[in-house]
């Protein structure tokens, strides 16, 4: 007790910032990680080499321990790469940080776009087509949009349909949506990284959540064998939606955030008013 009192006496306040920092830091990184297979990369990392100083410093073995001194920075390199995907994904998002939504000032021409994609999923899924649609937000796809076709064609739900109808030259991929236009078809996805908790979803779901993983793009997914209409974002999948539902979804996820603020500062008013 009285050492650690000693401790505490012997902090100021560039001590106490210089430790918040560290935790800071520490926290940040198992946040990435968090729900991720580099949880337990990181881990046996970690474990490793405790083990390895721990057995050191007892054996007293002097050469030995100059050795893991002398590798640390190589072990932060090592670190860096297991957590290359979520490293990536952290600076995409703090690079997104205040960026202009692609649909500013354009509310009638996104709740088109949102209807007409949500009506080729009802559509695709009554008739049982396999469907993958990736909507492109501030991140950009043009990577993958070159591993495709180039279409360039507005967002209809007629010209949707056609593309994901069974055996034809561009149904087996993603199509990719900028704005209001469908810019390419039969596009390659990355397929997820995390295990997606349903075991039994193809190839198809995989790539939705393998985009949204990487990107802050959105996907949509028609199961080709159960006609089931799934939302994919962040690494995270919802299923079971009918066309009210993923409009409503789409409409929420892809509008400015200034208007989610008027709505609901419209509410608050309407509802002091009818008070």
């Amino acid at each position: 007790m009285a050492n650690v009192i000693w401790i505490l006496s012997k902090l100021d306040l560039r001590n106490i910032v210089d430790i918040l920092l560290v935790a800071t830091v520490i926290y940040g990184v198992l946040l990435m990680v968090r729900g991720t297979q580099a949880v337990q990369l990181l881990r046996g990392v970690i474990l490793l080499a405790l083990v390895v100083s721990l057995f050191g410093s007892i054996a007293g073995l002097t050469a030995f321990n100059w050795l893991l001194r002398s590798s640390g920075q190589a072990l932060l390199v090592v670190v860096a790469i297991i957590l290359q995907p979520e490293l990536r994904r952290a600076l995409d998002r703090l690079g997104r940080a205040g960026g202009l939504s692609l649909w500013s000032g354009q509310d009638i021409e996104l709740q088109r776009v949102v209807s007409e994609i949500a009506a080729a999923c009802q559509r695709l899924a009554g008739r049982r087509h396999g469907a993958l649609i990736v909507i492109e937000r501030e991140t950009g796809l043009q990577d993958h949009v070159e591993t495709g076709v180039r279409l360039d064609s507005l967002v209809v739900s007629d010209i949707l349909q056609t593309i994901f109808f069974p055996n034809t030259a561009l149904h087996d991929g993603a199509v990719i949506i900028r704005g209001d236009r469908i810019i390419a078809a039969a596009c390659v996805l990355p397929l997820a990284e995390t295990v997606v908790s349903e075991t039994h979803l193809g190839t198809r779901h995989r790539a939705a959540v393998g985009i949204t993983e990487q990107t802050d793009a959105i996907s949509l997914v028609v199961s080709e064998e159960t006609g089931i209409i799934s939302i994919a974002r962040n690494g995270r999948i919802v299923r079971h939606l009918d066309e009210r539902r993923l409009s409503n979804l789409l409409m929420e996820l892809l509008a400015p955030k200034r208007v989610g603020r008027t709505t609901r500062r419209s509410r608050g008013t309407g509802g002091a008013d009818a008070a």
